[in-house]
């Protein structure tokens, strides 16, 4: 069995968990993914999100946040709601924030300002960031290279970005979250080819469940829904991509997110 696993990004409030969370749970920690950090992409399900923090205590931890997709919600309302949930314990970064240009569902502008300021609220609380990038580079690092010097930490979320975007986000010191994109024979052929850059230390991984089911499971399930025990897929596959071990991943990616999120 692999060694301990934290799964950093699972979206366990959305509806297809609704009639049986607690075996996807049960299931996870029976293959050691014993902490699992539940995505909050809006007033709401970030409320929802730490609310099953309170039901598996110490197994889940949740993030604050407003996703770029819902950017144009963000209110004052709306940022002292996250400020409150950031004074819980368990909720442990701000996010799932960022810039996402390929869906435009809210303005760019809006976008820039929601993301501006939930860096402020990071940097302010000493929490660090999970972040969303896509097709929104440049704005992405313009926006947060004068903040750098008080950002705690940030973690790129589900990166699936070009090698030059990778060397710039280690160049600022950022996480790289890899999930089942790598997985995919379609679309994960470059992350397969540049994963090996990313250092043990600023390695994390996460299921981005119930999205990004790995396409490289021997046996799918029916429903098609990812769920955090497939993680130990993402590791494998991460370990045939590179020089690193099943067990260095799982002990190095393990490691960074305790360090980061303040967990364990």
């Amino acid at each position: 069995m692999i060694n301990e696993l934290i799964d950093i990004g699972a979206n366990l409030t959305h509806k297809d968990y609704k009639n049986d969370l607690n075996k996807v749970i049960n299931d996870s920690q029976n293959l050691n993914i014993n902490k699992l950090i539940v995505t909050g992409t809006n007033t709401e399900e970030s409320l929802k999100a730490f609310a099953l923090t309170k039901q598996y205590p110490k197994i889940l931890y949740s993030t604050a946040g407003v996703h770029p997709h819902n950017a144009k919600e963000y209110s004052d309302s709306a940022e002292l709601a996250i400020y409150q949930l950031a004074k819980n314990t368990s909720v442990v970064a701000i996010g799932e924030c960022g810039l996402d240009y390929y869906r435009n569902y809210s303005s760019k502008k809006d976008q820039k300002n929601a993301f501006i300021q939930q860096i402020n609220i990071a940097c302010d609380l000493n929490l660090p960031l999970f972040m969303h990038q896509r097709d929104a580079h440049e704005d992405f690092v313009k926006i947060l290279t004068p903040c750098m010097s008080n950002i705690e930490a940030g973690v790129v979320h589900c990166f699936t970005g070009t090698e030059e975007m990778l060397g710039v986000y280690l160049k600022l010191d950022f996480y790289i979250g890899i999930t089942g994109w790598i997985c995919d024979e379609r679309r994960g052929m470059d992350l397969q080819r540049m994963v090996s850059r990313i250092p043990l230390n600023r390695l994390l991984i996460e299921t981005d469940c119930p999205y990004l089911l790995p396409r490289t499971l021997k046996v799918k399930p029916k429903s098609r829904r990812n769920e955090p025990k497939f993680l130990t897929e993402i590791v494998r596959v991460i370990a045939n991509n590179t020089d690193y071990s099943i067990k260095e991943i799982a002990d190095a990616t393990s490691e960074n997110a305790k360090n980061i999120f303040k967990i364990g």
